[in-house]
């Protein structure tokens, strides 16, 4: 399905200096003639933070905002807001991996949880929203539960689609005993997550408490026939 949100030229002429609410009303009525591909894409006003409970609730990525009043600026995205739909959840801190360049103490927490067979299952990694101070008590927390041996029942990927690689030579593990609450925006395909943010760490829950489903399971290959032999043909 094809969504169209602007219109810059009507009837051989530009309109994009009009104000974005009169675009839209000149798109609304011309695809009102067209056939039933294009969509119009609609737009709420004054309804903003229900707009975006519903989108959230859809499992989309989130909203775009723009000033109705404003004219068509190429390239200028200051003009647009987008609010993304955060999720939150706890998971269990399996290690951490070397600073970089000028940040102290550590460079980001490993995290994982417990499926539903009781294994512990590599999440990502959260190393943004993670200030000097809080640095620094992770770092004490963690070098009373550090272990030479992975808690992890498979070894976490080295390459994702986002993100910078995992070095393994550069993490260090840790007994699984702490609990970390992060924000994210969604699960990949690979079952990592993306675009972590660190909130804290959850010192009322057991680590053993932070089971979940994995989010992608893999689907099994389907069975291949079994080989016939064959039989010589009679002369």
């Amino acid at each position: 399905m094809f969504f169209l949100f602007d219109l810059l030229h009507l009837h051989g002429e530009s309109i994009g200096a009009r104000p974005l609410a009169e675009r839209k009303e000149g798109l609304r009525e011309l695809l009102s003639q067209a056939n039933p591909l294009p969509q119009y894409s609609d737009h709420q006003i004054g309804r903003g933070r229900a707009f975006y409970d519903h989108a959230c609730a859809l499992k989309v990525e989130g909203i775009v905002s723009k000033p109705a009043d404003a004219p068509y600026a190429p390239g200028n995205r200051g003009l647009w807001l987008k609010v993304k739909c955060l999720n939150r959840e706890e998971f269990v801190v399996v290690g951490w991996t070397d600073p970089e360049g000028s940040r102290p103490w550590l460079g980001a927490l490993l995290l994982a949880y417990y499926d539903p067979d009781g294994k512990l299952v590599y999440a990502g990694r959260a190393g943004t929203g993670i200030d000097h101070a809080e640095l620094e008590r992770l770092w004490r927390r963690l070098q009373p539960l550090a272990t030479s041996d992975t808690p992890l029942d498979v070894p976490p990927p080295r390459d994702s689609r986002f993100g910078s690689p995992l070095v393994l030579s550069r993490v260090h593990w840790v007994r699984p005993e702490l609990v970390a609450e992060v924000k994210y925006l969604t699960w990949t395909e690979d079952n990592l997550l993306r675009q972590v943010v660190y909130e804290g760490l959850r010192e009322d829950k057991p680590a053993a408490d932070v089971r979940r489903p994995v989010p992608y399971p893999k689907t099994p290959e389907p069975a291949r026939p079994a080989a016939r032999s064959k039989r010589p043909r009679s002369g």
